[in-house]
């Protein structure tokens, strides 16, 4: 692919599983998920009660990343407000420093505010300070580690906690994600 094909970001579908789980599979090889565990993540994706956004980016019919957050429970401080977990955000190493796990983080800190989330959590492994910095950028705070989180690595995830997440950044308006909206 070249440069010049644009990255579009869209709803996650269940046919894209299969290329989301080779990048998967290249970038976590460790811990990768699982097709079931795509599949039971887009089960909650859609329709009135859903709970869950995820997200493919394409350049052309290459996908070159993928995100989801899910949104449970009630915020720990107001105990009236979801809260929104991260639950993966991953970018093609050829992708990496272009700017779109950015793209894709402001996405799915727009589907913690639709969800009316009061806060967002997400576990990062400890080692990977790339996606610490990003992170960072967005607002996120560490507030804590969840030992050997990281399976069968036995790697630690540094808990990191994001208040307020409609105040975050944002991408340009030009980046917005193609398909349809949070319970659709």
């Amino acid at each position: 692919m070249t440069d010049s094909v644009p990255v579009v970001l869209r709803e996650m579908r269940w046919w894209d599983i299969d290329p989301v789980l080779e990048l998967e599979r290249i970038l976590f090889p460790e811990d990768a998920w699982s097709r079931g565990m795509f599949w039971s993540e887009l089960a909650h994706a859609r329709g009135p009660a859903a709970t869950r956004r995820y997200l493919v980016a394409e350049q052309g019919s290459r996908v070159v990343g993928y995100a989801g957050v899910a949104a449970s429970g009630t915020a720990s401080d107001s105990r009236s407000a979801a809260v929104a977990d991260i639950q993966t955000v991953a970018v093609a190493r050829d992708h990496w420093g272009t700017g779109l796990g950015g793209r894709l983080l402001t996405e799915l800190l727009k589907a913690a505010t639709a969800f009316e989330c009061a806060e967002v959590m997400l576990e990062c492994r400890i080692d990977n300070i790339r996606a610490q910095k990003l992170y960072e950028r967005f607002g996120f705070e560490p507030i804590g580690f969840r030992r050997g989180y990281y399976q069968p690595g036995n790697v630690d995830a540094l808990v990191m906690r994001l208040t307020a997440p409609e105040t975050a950044p944002e991408t340009a308006p030009e980046n917005s994600v193609q398909g349809t909206d949070i319970h659709g």
